[in-house]
């Protein structure tokens, strides 16, 4: 067995954080996986110039609609599948990487935003499901999950600095955060409340307007979760506030595998 750290982190546009210098945190981290979310490129636009550290592999789901969301997942450790999840990203907006090793299937995934229309929370509401049962099926296979990325849901009031403020907004909506709720009593564990509780104040994504992030008025709604199975695997579930660049933080989570 040994320690084995995932780094999730959505960027809001890899080339724009390139110009930042922003990813350039990873080297100074000890890291077997970076998840990257809406990237907003293709994978010949990725550049070459985000930190010197080396991987094994690149993994771009880039989106059909250019310029828009997309993933990337950079590895150490060798796959045994890869995969986009098509079954689930049905409108192939580039959301998911997939990454079975050993096990293990672990997921990169940019879910959703609804707030746009209503048609985009029918269509959000749409593939948590699909992406659900996607997982279920994998765990019937015998294989342990661990997720990670941009969930575009707070979960519960200490999730989000202004709750009450929020709850008729796409991101704090009772069916969404009943369907974490669903998800979690699927067997799913948030490993930053696994690990930390109900510490309050630790968001993970801050509005560009009004000072949020100087003045902490945040959400979290970026997460690790893993198959209950693995809970006395995890080592740290933290939340990397400090971490400038975006207009998220990096999250990650280490287990012993």
């Amino acid at each position: 067995m040994r320690k084995v750290k995932f780094i999730s982190w959505n960027v809001n546009g890899i080339r724009a954080i390139e110009k930042k210098n922003a990813l350039a945190w990873v080297d100074t981290q000890d890291m077997d996986f970076l998840g990257l979310q809406e990237i907003k490129a293709e994978p010949h636009q990725i550049p070459a110039t985000l930190f010197s550290k080396e991987f094994a592999s690149l993994h771009v789901n880039a989106s059909s609609k250019k310029g828009q969301s997309g993933v990337a997942l950079y590895a150490k450790l060798q796959a045994d599948k890869i995969g986009v999840a098509r079954e689930v990203d049905i409108l192939e907006e580039g959301r998911i990487n997939e990454f079975h090793f050993g096990d293990i299937a672990f997921f990169n995934v940019y879910f959703p935003n609804g707030q746009s229309s209503p048609e985009r929370l029918v269509y959000k509401m749409e593939f948590y499901d699909r992406f659900l049962s996607y997982c279920e099926n994998l765990r019937q296979e015998g294989k342990s999950i661990v997720i990670c990325g941009d969930v575009n849901t707070a979960h519960k009031e200490i999730d989000l600095a202004r709750p009450k403020a929020n709850e008729k907004i796409s991101g704090f909506l009772p069916m969404e955060r009943a369907w974490i709720d669903k998800f979690l009593a699927h067997g799913y564990v948030d490993t930053f409340r696994h690990v930390h509780g109900d510490m309050p104040e630790r968001y993970s994504w801050w509005s560009y307007r009004a000072n949020a992030r100087t003045n902490n008025v945040g959400w979290r709604i970026d997460y690790f979760y893993v198959s209950e199975d693995l809970c006395d695997k995890i080592i740290s579930a933290q939340i990397h506030h400090e971490i400038t660049g975006s207009d998220h933080c990096p999250v990650s989570l280490e287990l012993m595998l």
